[in-house]
């Protein structure tokens, strides 16, 4: 049996926090293990988290699709979900762009705060494409459920 739509989307919005720690996880791996710079490192980072994503999704949130055909459904999350990593992506790009000057201008402590950046920036990204992610995902990808 489906699951109503608001159910859907807490559960979609929960498995997104996953992700959001998945997708931090990541970029410091990127960052410190793999020496990417930011940009290269947050791509790596959101492959990872909407790998995850569209694991835990497929598994919880949109019940009753079917389980068959994995890799195409996989790249057609991806696809469908282009929309919210552009939102995503470009929301991180613009908190890692301004943040250091709001950080000045507000007389913060640069040196803390700067380093926190990318991690504010995954944070603002993904909550600023959740909307677009869930109902593409949800009429795209998981269509029967």
């Amino acid at each position: 049996m489906t699951k109503p739509v608001s159910r859907q989307f807490a559960t979609f919005a929960l498995i997104g926090v996953g992700g959001l720690f998945v997708d931090m996880a990541a970029l410091a791996v990127a960052l410190h293990l793999l020496g990417l710079d930011p940009y290269g490192g947050r791509v790596f980072s959101y492959l990872m988290a909407a790998t995850f994503t569209w694991y835990m999704n497929r598994r919880y949130t949109f019940t009753g699709v079917s389980r068959r055909g994995a890799i195409r459904q996989w790249a057609r999350f991806l696809a469908a979900n282009a929309v919210g990593a552009l939102v995503n992506y470009g929301v991180y790009v613009l908190v890692l762009n301004v943040g250091p000057w709001v950080i000045d201008a507000i007389g913060l402590w640069p040196e803390t705060l700067t380093v926190l950046l990318p991690y504010a920036g995954v944070a603002a990204g993904s909550v600023s494409g959740l909307v677009f992610n869930f109902v593409l995902s949800k009429k795209l990808v998981f269509r029967n459920a």
